[in-house]
């Protein structure tokens, strides 16, 4: 690419993050507004220098769209966005726009078919739950499951036993939670006890070297309102929990499980370079549990910029100063990697 440099992204999840790093290094922004939700993008003038309004953001392949962008000479930073509305296929065969990172690799985060992170896992060696046929459920677990309205939403039913499980199936079933279809993709882990944590990690092709960038938490609905209140409340109330991703806080791992942290993050780096050729481009997340045997065990994976970095935009990672000496967010961190891959003449080395 010649010329300046756009920094778009499907507005949404994390974009405003990606968006403010781009300001930062003098990058202009695009934003791929979904109809009815672009009043936050276009009110930030200073940060969004373009909203491109769509019907829905699968109308990012559309050739008037694209050709939009290759205008503006645009690179885009994929999301989870931009993964579940305009598909894993349009992205790698229909979208022409250089995509930040390994786009063949963002598929790798789903559970099931041929490409998952399970594979990605075993391949690095990296503990995680153990995987059951929800007919061979007979301990504690947690089943993984699409919601049914909401393609992005991931819904969890955790139970004792199988016998609970079938039960707690057959409620969300009724109540239209979950469907037949999305059962049927549905994941059973064993259940695992420990800390949750979100690592942010970002492996760079200019500097040749993987980096932690920050480490947060989630909040989830309405499961934070039912841990704020007394257990007595709690056993009175037949109402159903939900643990649905609406905010993140940042948080620190202790100093002494930073070695096994980044130890798992390089053992990925190099599995997803021999599973999908050249491997991890950028950042990506690895959402762990901490065991009170202070093992890290990865119970869910991001290919991509996770939605927990929002929590560290404008203030940077815990850990990013680390490394460069100054604090950034993942936003930050992407467009610093794309500012000197452009400086090197290496900027096709950072985009598919």
């Amino acid at each position: 690419m010649t010329g300046e440099t756009s920094i778009a992204c499907i507005a949404s999840h994390s974009a405003l993050d990606v968006f403010d790093g781009a300001k930062d290094y003098g990058f202009s922004t695009i934003a791929l507004c979904r109809r009815g939700r672009e009043r936050i993008y276009q009110a930030a003038k200073e940060t969004v220098d373009k909203c491109i309004v769509m019907q829905s953001y699968a109308d990012v392949l559309k050739p008037e769209t694209q050709s939009l962008l290759k205008q503006e000479n645009a690179i885009i930073v994929p999301n989870r966005s931009m993964a579940v509305y305009v598909g894993y296929d349009e992205i790698e065969n229909r979208l022409n726009i250089p995509v930040f990172g390994n786009k063949r690799l963002l598929r790798w985060e789903e559970r099931t078919g041929d490409k998952n992170y399970y594979k990605l896992l075993d391949k690095a060696g990296i503990k995680r739950p153990a995987l059951m046929k929800l007919e061979d459920v007979d301990r504690p677990v947690i089943l993984k499951v699409q919601e049914a309205a909401r393609p992005q939403e991931r819904a969890f039913i955790i139970a004792k036993d199988g016998r609970d499980l079938g039960s707690k199936i057959s409620e969300m079933l009724k109540l239209g939670l979950i469907s037949e279809e999305t059962l049927s993709n549905a994941v059973a882990e064993e259940l695992i006890l420990g800390a949750h944590f979100n690592i942010n990690y970002f492996f760079s092709v200019v500097r040749e070297r993987l980096e932690i960038i920050s480490v947060d938490r989630r909040i989830q609905s309405n499961l934070d309102g039912w841990i704020r209140l007394p257990a007595k409340h709690q056993l009175g109330l037949e109402l159903g929990v939900s643990m649905i991703e609406v905010g993140h806080i940042p948080s620190t791992l202790r100093e002494s499980l930073l070695e096994e942290a980044y130890d798992i993050g390089a053992r990925f780096v190099e599995a997803s370079r021999e599973l999908e050729p050249p491997g991890v481009i950028g950042p990506f997340t690895l959402q762990v549990l901490v065991t009170p045997e202070l093992k890290l065990v990865v119970y869910d994976v991001a290919t991509r910029i996770g939605g927990g970095t929002n929590a560290q935009m404008s203030i940077g990672g815990q850990y990013s100063k680390l490394f460069l000496r100054k604090p950034l967010s993942m936003g930050g961190r992407i467009c610093l990697e794309i500012k000197e891959a452009k400086e090197e003449n290496m900027l096709d080395r950072v985009v598919t």
